[in-house]
């Protein structure tokens, strides 16, 4: 069903047409994300998708960082609500994946989307290597404050893991549950420090 079109305050408009862009991506794929199912699913005309973006192209790269932004933001979430003991504050950005909002069908099947375009879209492939690169820095620090030595190696491996459980558990939550993989996470994590 096409949503009705109104008027909306710039900012206003802007972001549904992130968050459209989101939706139709995650809904019909990248086949399927084309300007016109874009602005039937933010309520707006074709043609206001170009006042705000240069393109679809430039429209699914703001999704791509709005969605990691809010990613972040869940798991610095987590971290904060940890309390101060290292350990907790890493099994907590760790788990943060496991648990809404990250953990969500519709996230997923836009992030395969996203995943997809890294190869052939340069700006998709800069959002996402700079996406990954401030995430394992982030979680080399969780692992320095435990003490780990190889915290490279390990902030590899773990974002590798999370990345498998959590794809794995969006596309088959009959396999394993969300405790399975935060208790395979922190096994794993054990070991890398010792």
């Amino acid at each position: 069903m096409r949503a009705p079109f109104t008027r909306e305050a710039p900012d206003v408009r802007r972001q549904a047409l992130v968050a459209a862009a989101e939706a139709v991506l995650a809904r019909d794929g990248v086949a399927g994300t084309s300007v016109r199912a874009i602005c039937a699913q933010a309520g707006v005309s074709a043609g206001l998708l170009r006042h705000y973006f240069e393109g679809v192209d430039d429209l699914v790269a703001a999704a791509y960082e709005a969605v990691d932004q809010r990613i972040d933001a869940a798991l610095e979430a987590a971290v904060a609500c940890a309390g101060g003991e290292p350990r907790a504050r890493l099994s907590a950005y760790l788990g943060a994946s496991f648990a809404p909002p990250v953990l969500d069908p519709n996230l997923l099947a836009a992030w395969i989307g996203f995943w997809g375009l890294v190869k052939t879209k340069p700006r998709i492939a800069a959002i996402h290597a700079t996406s990954y690169a401030a995430y394992r820095v982030r979680l080399e620090t969780l692992l320095a404050d435990c003490g780990a030595q190889n915290r490279r190696l390990a902030a590899i491996a773990l974002t590798a893991m999370v990345d498998g459980l959590w794809l794995e558990l969006c596309l088959d939550p009959s396999t394993f549950d969300a405790a399975e993989a935060v208790g395979a996470l922190e096994t794993t994590a054990g070991a890398w420090l010792g």
